[in-house]
């Protein structure tokens, strides 16, 4: 058996519960990359994209016959939007890696214009595709897989361009994303989302902090 083929079967075996060491490997991955994000580094994006590839196949459990035969096509779904929207964002910060500090990009406030358009998008996204989902067989309650798959399409957005809210959308989307993850069997993912909803608040405070130094260091210039 090659690394491949032992990524893509292999088990952790806890009591009688079966979790693939993919979910745990690409989770693994979705962290760094958010650490990457924290820190404004532009290797978080490629980080993240390999860590999308290999959930995707996670989340169709049906699809490729894993262990646990759910299908969360919002989960599935975000991984491919996740690896969009993240070359999009490789792009944009890659424009500055020629940057004497080596940060591809400086936080600062959306704005209220934004943040009402963000809210709405919010809703408007759940609502559109919640029958979308349904009809597409996930699981409930589907209003949840699709307020996930939305709010990560604005946060990943959102983190794109600079916006420091971003922060505070993935911690919308890791208060739904849980207890879904755990009443549909994801485990290792919903343990993981409860670091992530620790690691978003800490880089929401982080990027503000930025904003404060860059503020007074222009106030002092």
């Amino acid at each position: 058996m090659n690394v491949i083929e032992w990524l893509f079967d292999a088990q952790l075996h806890i009591g009688n519960q079966a979790i693939l060491w993919r979910e745990i490997v690409g989770n693994m991955f979705g962290l760094a990359s958010a650490l990457g994000g924290m820190r404004r580094r532009i290797w978080a994006w490629p980080v993240g994209i390999v860590g999308n590839a290999l959930l995707f196949t996670v989340f169709l459990g049906a699809v490729f016959d894993t262990p646990n035969p759910i299908n969360l096509y919002g989960q599935a779904g975000r991984q491919l939007m996740f690896i969009a929207v993240s070359i999009y964002g490789w792009y944009q910060w890659s424009r500055s890696r020629n940057s004497p500090t080596h940060v591809a990009v400086a936080p600062r406030w959306a704005g209220n214009r934004v943040r009402i358009l963000l809210g709405l998008g919010m809703v408007g996204g759940t609502l559109l595709l919640t029958p979308i989902f349904t009809a597409l067989g996930s699981f409930e309650p589907v209003w949840a897989d699709a307020w996930i798959f939305t709010g990560s399409l604005l946060a990943t957005y959102g983190m794109a361009k600079g916006w420091t809210e971003f922060w505070l959308i993935w911690v919308a989307v890791d208060i739904v994303g849980v207890p879904l993850l755990v009443s549909a069997g994801y485990y290792a993912s919903a343990l993981l989302y409860v670091f992530y909803g620790v690691f978003t608040l800490i880089g929401f405070f982080v990027w503000m902090r930025v904003q404060r130094r860059a503020k007074l260091a222009t106030a002092l210039s």
